[in-house]
C-alpha cells in the first residue's frame, strides 16, 4: 500500500503508447488493491502461497505481448522514458534474451541499501556473455523465451539468478540499461558490517556525479492524496470573535499538499459550520467515540473508517485539534514534506526542554534529561505536540497506532506554538494573541526541520 500508488501513476506515465499492466496479489490485507483499481489495470490476480517465481509465472501467463516487464510494486519509475530504455534493447537483437534496468536507492534507505545500489547499478550500458547476474524487480524480457524456460515456482529467493543462468546456458545474454532507472527502498544484499558500510557509503555520497544524488529520491507528494481529519468532540469555542474550529480549517486549507479537509463530528451543527467554513462532513461520528474514555487514535481510526468507506484512500493522513490554534500557514506542508522526504513512519511537531525532567511512574520518577552541564552540550527533551499536526500512513492506523516505529520530529520554536486552549477563559485570554499572531504572517515564518 505504502507504494503501489506512485508505481502505477509513473507506470501509466510512459510515453510507450501500448502496454497492459497485470497485478499479482497475495490476498493483501491492505488497501493494494482498491489503490491499484484506481488506475486502468487490465487484470488483477490473487494467488495463495506465494513464492516469487510462482507470482511472475501467474502473471505471465495472463499477459498477451511479446516481451514481459517485471516491475515490483515497491519500484518507482525515474521518467517517462523508462519502458522504452528497457524494450529497445531488443531492436535488431534477437540473442538479447533479458534487460534489466538501474535501481537508486531512495534519500532515506539505509547506508547499506545504498551502498549495495550505488556500487551494483553503474552508469554504463553493457551485454552479459557469462555473467547471469540478473534482477527481475525491474526487468523485461521476451515471452517466447518464457515459454521455454519459465521461472522456477518452488524457490523462495533469486529466482531471477537462477532463470538467467538457465537462459545464458540457452546461448542468450542479458543486457543491463542504466537509463531504465527505478527508485527502490530495499536493496539487494544482507547488511553486513553496519560501519564499514556507513564508511563506504560516505565516500560513495562524496563523489561529484549524477550517479549519487539521492536528494530527490521521494516519493512524489503532488501526485500523493493527502487528507486531513480535524476530529471535534464538545462544543466550539470562540477565541477572538471567531470559534476555534475556523482557525484549524483554514491552515488546513492553505496547506499546498492537502487534497482534501474532513471534519469529524457526531454533531450537525458543527457539521453544518465546517461545511460553511469550507471543510467537508461527509458523515456524523457514531457518538460511542465521543466519550472521554475512548482513545484518540481510536477516534482517528474510526475516522479513517467512514472516510474509506466513502471511496477516497488517503496515501498520507494530518490529524489536526482545534485546541491548537497558533499554526504558521505553512506548518501543515513542512510536517508532510519532512515525512515523504525523510522515509518517516509519522511525523510531528515537537519543541525542545533543556530543563530537568522526570517522567511519572506511578510515583516513581524517572529522570530523561541530559544532566546539569551547560546548556550547548545538554540533549534536549524533545515534547511532541500532535495536536498542532501529526501526519502519519493510514495503514498503520487501520493497526491501532498514530504514531509508527520511526518517527520524524519538527522543530518549533515559537512559544505561541504549543499553546492549547481548552476553556471559555483560555479562549477569552487568547483572542489578542490570535489576532497578533495572524497579523505576524505577512512576513512568513518557517520552522527549522530537524529529525
Amino acid at each position: 500500500e505504502r507504494w503501489i500508488s506512485s508505481c502505477l501513476r509513473e507506470v501509466f506515465n510512459q510515453e510507450y503508447p501500448c502496454f497492459e499492466v497485470i497485478l499479482v496479489d497475495n490476498n493483501s490485507a491492505d488497501k493494494t488493491v482498491e489503490k491499484a483499481q484506481a488506475f486502468p489495470v487490465r487484470k488483477i490476480l490473487t494467488i495463495d502461497g506465494y513464492r516469487p517465481g510462482k507470482a511472475l509465472n501467474a502473471g505471465i501467463r495472463e499477459a498477451t505481448g511479446n516481451y514481459v516487464v517485471s516491475i515490483s510494486a515497491h519500484c518507482i519509475p525515474v521518467g517517462s522514458r523508462w519502458l522504452s530504455a528497457l524494450l529497445r534493447n531488443f531492436h535488431d537483437r534477437p540473442d538479447i534474451g533479458a534487460v534489466y534496468g538501474r535501481q537508486e536507492p531512495m534519500s532515506y534507505s539505509s547506508d547499506a541499501d545504498k551502498r549495495d545500489m550505488l556500487t551494483v547499478f553503474g552508469l554504463d550500458h553493457r551485454i552479459q556473455e557469462k555473467d547471469s547476474f540478473f534482477h527481475n524487480a525491474n526487468s523485461a524480457f521476451r515471452r517466447s523465451l518464457w515459454d521455454r524456460i519459465p521461472f522456477n515456482d518452488e524457490v523462495t529467493n533469486i529466482e531471477d539468478r537462477l532463470w538467467a543462468e538457465d537462459i545464458i546456458k540457452a546461448g542468450y545474454k542479458i543486457a543491463y540499461e542504466p537509463e531504465a532507472s527505478v527508485m527502490h527502498y530495499h536493496g539487494i544484499h544482507h547488511t553486513l558490517d553496519p560501519k564499514r558500510c556507513s564508511n563506504v557509503v560516505s565516500i560513495l555520497e562524496s563523489i561529484p556525479s549524477d550517479r549519487f544524488r539521492l536528494a530527490n529520491n521521494h516519493l512524489n507528494i503532488e501526485k500523493m492524496n493527502v487528507v486531513a481529519v480535524i476530529p471535534v468532540i464538545g462544543e466550539i469555542l470562540r477565541a477572538a470573535d471567531r470559534p476555534l474550529l475556523e482557525y484549524t480549517i483554514e491552515r488546513a486549507r492553505q496547506a499546498r499538499y492537502v487534497s482534501k479537509v474532513i471534519v469529524s463530528t457526531d454533531s450537525p451543527e458543527i457539521a453544518d459550520l465546517a461545511v460553511a467554513a469550507g471543510a467537508e462532513a461527509p458523515f456524523l461520528r457514531d457518538p460511542a467515540f465521543s466519550r472521554d474514555d475512548v482513545p484518540f487514535e481510536k477516534v482517528l481510526r474510526h475516522s479513517l473508517e467512514r472516510i474509506e468507506a466513502g471511496g477516497v484512500i488517503p496515501d498520507l493522513l494530518v490529524s489536526m485539534e482545534i485546541t491548537y490554534p497558533f499554526r504558521p500557514p505553512d506548518l501543515i506542508d513542512q510536517i508532510i514534506l519532512h515525512l515523504v522526504k525523510g522515509g518517516f513512519d509519522t511525523v510531528l511537531p515537537a519543541r525542545s526542554e533543556y530543563n530537568t525532567c522526570w517522567v511519572d511512574g506511578k510515583g516513581e520518577f524517572r529522570r530523561v534529561d541530559g544532566g546539569l552541564s551547560r546548556r550547548k552540550f545538554r540533549h534536549a527533551v524533545r515534547i511532541g505536540i500532535k495536536g498542532l499536526g501529526c501526519v502519519t500512513h493510514p495503514f498503520l492506523l487501520r493497526n491501532g497506532a498514530l504514531i509508527g516505529d520511526r518517527v520524524g520530529l519538527l522543530d518549533i520554536d515559537d512559544w505561541r506554538m504549543p499553546i492549547e486552549i481548552r476553556d471559555a477563559p483560555g479562549a477569552e485570554r487568547a483572542g489578542e494573541l490570535l489576532a497578533a499572531w495572524d497579523e505576524l504572517f505577512t512576513e512568513r515564518l518557517t520552522p527549522t526541520a530537524s529529525k
